[in-house]
């Protein structure tokens, strides 16, 4: 069997998260998070629209973390997004994560937006 090494570019991978933050590369952060190939940083939540539509430019996709559970976007909020000419797919979390980091060893141009478990 051959193993690879993942490498990522810019953007950082989540390596971690329970009640209340998430690990992403190697940076812990408490509450709300984006990560994106501009970097990591704090988040307003499903209210922070504007914070969202920023991603635009560098995310041809943004995973948005709904939680422990999944849970459906407010209309509004997809519809900004999409307008604002990105793709948004709403999960849990844990498996917003996941496929984050899957894409993201792709070389994919994909951001994640989660709120915390």
């Amino acid at each position: 069997m051959r193993l690879n090494e993942v490498v990522f570019n810019d953007a950082k991978p989540v390596e971690g998260y329970g009640p209340g933050f998430f690990r992403i590369g190697g940076q812990v952060v408490h509450g709300p998070v984006i990560a994106a190939p501009s970097g990591t940083r704090t988040w307003g939540g499903l209210d922070d629209i504007a914070a969202l539509e920023a991603l635009a430019g560098e995310s041809d996709v943004i995973f948005i973390g709904t939680g422990a559970e999944i849970a459906h976007l407010p209309a509004g909020l997809r519809s900004q997004l999409e307008n604002a000419g990105v793709g948004v797919e709403a999960m849990a979390s844990p498996a917003a994560a996941r496929t984050y980091n899957v894409l993201l060893s792709e070389g994919r141009r994909v951001s994640l937006a989660m709120l915390p478990i």
